[in-house]
């Protein structure tokens, strides 16, 4: 029977369009399933303000009256105008092991591009480098972090067959942190004796949520030169605050502040959600909140979500503080592994930062290209 695209246009399209992830990985124990409603509300223009910037439309595909597959397309003016590109985004794809069904998808989203004057697509990109992006092609075996991805290990094999080849990689580590290195806790010391810089430290997501705008301000200025990033506006930030801040256990956030109390570096770890969210299986009700509230509590592992530090601290080995004073927390709770998300392989300044830890580089995300 033939594949028939459908575009997302409804609420039963976006529910299916959700929905088929959960077909695709029923039984897989390293799958982590996202929350539906907040995917749906993702999706949607009156929800997500990165459509100011972004035009995007998705679609699903059908096969013997089943859902068997999805796609995004994106066209992020501003990263376009800040490149000097006509590149396009396929987002959030996901399909059966079946070359029809995934032919069809992407022929869907790159004739769209191609029609909005696009030359290039690349993915799996979202709206904004806060949005899901990178395809696993390296390390099916782990669990996947809360803010990372997971696919099934065909899906590189598709993307090569319809001719798509490597933009760039990001690579996770997984540290085990077994007591804080002497060495580590020295640094730490050096640098904030040197630098005259002070930590903060919060129990409250309230106390947090005041640093808000000027943490995302310095994501902005020491991520913006990093692929498929575009800077994040007030209403941006908002959003982002909105969405992620009540999944926060404040303690495993530090700030580092200079002599004059201004804001000049952060870390954002979190207590893994992965095994909370495989439990709640895409709801927060009845019992899904429950399952995160437990795991933001009771910690087993640490995901690292984010750090930033203002370019001129950079070289100052302000990271030794960052990393110490989040150790310094992991211990107090007995959780002994941290989690990365992805970092860009060609990072070596902040691979480097591991060296004092014993680690494995365990999984590889990729973006895909392809001229149109």
């Amino acid at each position: 029977m033939a594949i028939e695209i459908k575009e997302v246009k409804d609420r039963t399209g976006f529910k299916d369009f959700v929905d088929v992830q959960f077909n695709i990985y029923k039984g897989n124990s390293y799958w982590v399933p996202p929350l539906k409603k907040d995917e749906i509300k993702a999706l949607q223009s009156e929800f997500n303000p990165a459509y100011r910037f972004c035009k995007a439309k998705f679609w699903t595909a059908y096969k013997d009256g089943k859902c068997v597959g999805r796609i995004g397309g994106i066209i992020n003016n501003m990263y376009n105008e800040k490149t000097n590109t006509k590149i396009g985004r396929f987002s959030r794809t996901e399909f059966i092991d079946d070359n029809e069904v995934s032919k069809a998808l992407f022929a869907t989203s790159e004739k769209w591009l191609k029609e909005q004057g696009m030359t290039q697509i690349q993915g799996p990109l979202g709206f904004t480098n806060l949005d899901h992006q990178g395809m696993l092609v390296e390390g099916f075996e782990h669990l996947p972090s809360a803010a990372s991805e997971y696919h099934h290990s065909y899906y590189k094999d598709h993307l090569v067959r319809l001719g798509y080849e490597k933009e760039v990689d990001w690579i996770e580590f997984r540290l085990f942190l077994e007591g804080i290195p002497e060495k580590a806790k020295r640094g730490a010391e050096i640098v904030t004796k040197r630098s005259q810089l002070t930590v903060k430290s919060f129990t409250k997501s309230s106390e947090l949520q005041a640093y808000g705008n000027q943490l995302f301000e310095i994501l902005n200025e020491s991520f913006k030169d990093l692929f498929s990033v575009v800077h994040l506006d007030e209403e941006m930030i908002k959003y982002y605050i909105k969405r992620y801040l009540m999944l926060l256990n404040p303690e495993f956030v530090k700030l580092v502040f200079d002599n004059e109390e201004k804001l000049v570096a952060f870390i954002v770890g979190l207590p893994s959600l992965s095994e909370g969210l495989q439990k709640a299986n895409g709801s927060l009700f009845p019992f899904g909140w429950y399952h995160l509230n437990k795991a933001l509590k009771h910690p087993k592992v640490i995901d690292l979500m984010l750090t930033g530090i203002l370019p001129k601290y950079q070289a100052k080995g302000v990271t030794a503080i960052l990393f110490y004073e989040l150790h310094k927390v992991m211990e107090k709770y007995g959780v002994t592994e941290m989690e990365t998300t992805g970092i860009f392989e060609t990072n070596q300044k902040v691979i480097q930062n591991w060296k004092n830890y014993e680690n494995i580089q365990h999984k590889r995300k990729r973006c895909w290209k392809k001229a149109l």
